[in-house]
């Protein structure tokens, strides 16, 4: 999505050369199919059981074909041009429908959080701009007299999607027992701070990302994202968020992993038949790629170092106690 949104700002610009076909082609392409991918990532977002189709390809590589012509096209073939212009934008507003429609079969659970309702508004907010600058392209209306409003709606969408992946809404925070005294309290299971009494196919899901997490280990995947995770729970990654931020308390995915990383190299550092084990191993063995985060998660973690957290524990002094007041700090 980003990299056709970006694509189709460049593609549109006063300076592009639209007038032949070569290099400009590949950015053409990218950009007037961008109303497929929204469609496409719709569908990904709000559909549980949605899989990538050949046909999916197909449809993309015909929309990518209609945009070259009617772009690249008028020196040599002007009719043809003229006429893939019109059906790439009654199909542009028709795939920007469909991705509003795709809405309908998640927009209830989305909307409960902070980040799922940014989500639907962004969805909104780019289908909407798609439908403007078609329609002015079948009225007729120069595509430069709607340049400055594309631009500004396309970098207002595209601070929104930069500020939702490096920030966490305020509503995705933990909720803190007994505040308020509201539904928000929470209770602790398994190292997580878990919800009381979440929904049936909450729990079914909470108790499937448990067994992979405690059981086969998942954390210790290397390169696994909150993607790869959603596909491994079958549940659309905006789910697996709300799962990770409102059912199970955690601030962010990396706080959710490295709470699995962390307890389980604390276990090993304080295995005295692991006492000539390295460090570094430990941390490699708990999903940490590198030795420097590993450290500054442990020690935000537990207030000691690894290494002194494994000599306190080769001594029997209390580890548990300075643990909890570093989490609280």
């Amino acid at each position: 999505m980003g990299l056709a949104g970006a694509a189709y700002a460049i593609s549109t610009a006063p300076f592009f050369p639209t007038w032949s076909f070569g290099w400009s082609s590949p950015f053409v392409a990218l950009g007037m199919s961008s109303p497929v991918i929204l469609w496409l990532w719709a569908r990904m977002i709000f559909d549980e059981h949605f899989a990538l189709r050949p046909w999916h390809a197909a449809i993309w590589v015909l929309m990518a074909g209609l945009g070259v012509v009617a772009f690249n096209g008028w020196t040599s073939w002007p009719d043809l041009a003229a006429t893939c212009g019109r059906l790439l934008a009654a199909a542009s507003i028709a795939f920007a429908v469909l991705a509003i429609a795709q809405t309908a079969k998640g927009w209830r659970k989305a909307i409960t959080t902070a980040r799922g309702r940014l989500l639907v508004a962004l969805l909104i907010g780019i289908s909407s701009q798609i439908v403007l600058s078609a329609s002015a392209g079948l009225a007729g209306i120069p595509n430069r007299s709607i340049s400055l409003t594309v631009a500004c709606g396309l970098g207002a969408f595209a601070l929104l999607s930069i500020w939702m992946m490096l920030f966490e809404p305020p509503e995705s925070q933990p909720a803190v027992a007994g505040a308020g005294g509201g539904s928000g309290e929470v209770g602790r299971t398994s190292g997580s701070f878990v919800r009381i009494s979440p929904q049936a196919t909450d729990r079914a899901s909470l108790h499937r990302l448990e067994y992979l997490m405690t059981t086969e280990r998942t954390y210790r995947q290397e390169g696994l994202t909150i993607g790869v995770l959603a596909v491994r729970l079958g549940v659309p990654e905006y789910r697996l968020r709300t799962l990770i931020n409102d059912g199970l308390g955690h601030r962010n995915f990396n706080a959710f992993l490295n709470r699995y990383r962390i307890d389980e190299a604390k276990a090993a550092l304080a295995d005295i038949g692991q006492a000539e084990v390295p460090v570094l191993t430990i941390a490699l063995d708990a999903g940490f790629q590198s030795l420097a985060p590993f450290n500054r998660a442990f020690k935000a973690d537990t207030g000691l170092t690894p290494t002194e957290f494994r000599r306190k524990a080769a001594t029997g002094q209390n580890i548990h106690g300075e643990a909890k007041i570093a989490r609280m700090n």
